[in-house]
């Protein structure tokens, strides 16, 4: 069983960074990816970057150019670099596990706040 917690959430205004953190124990050997998703209020909730264990990175159009996803060997630690925020980039942001074997993602970690301020 894997379980990601996640971290580093918190208020900024437009223009700021910040840098959420996924910290994954327990199998972590099973792990083929970590994505990054977010929800904002009164939207679904979307999908905003992925790192696969062999290091390659995919960005949603809507953050790409200002976030960078990054990982340590083995995705056990897992690193969302977020720059030039925007309003827009306001929500609760959740970690995930790819696991070899399953066809969905999941488990997910409880979720960070971030708010965006103009």
């Amino acid at each position: 069983q894997v379980t990601l917690v996640e971290s580093g959430g918190g208020m900024v205004q437009a223009g700021g960074s910040l840098r959420l953190s996924c910290a994954a124990s327990g199998t972590t050997g099973r792990l083929n990816a970590i994505g990054w998703y977010r929800q904002g209020p009164g939207k679904q909730r979307e999908w905003v970057a992925t790192i696969t264990s062999s290091g390659s990175t995919t960005y949603a159009n809507s953050v790409k150019d200002r976030f960078t996803i990054s990982g340590d060997n083995g995705l056990n630690m897992v690193w969302l670099q977020m720059n030039s925020l925007k309003v827009e980039d306001t929500g609760v942001y959740q970690c995930t596990a790819d696991l070899l074997g399953s066809d969905r993602w999941g488990p997910w970690g409880q979720g960070t706040q971030v708010t965006v301020s103009s």
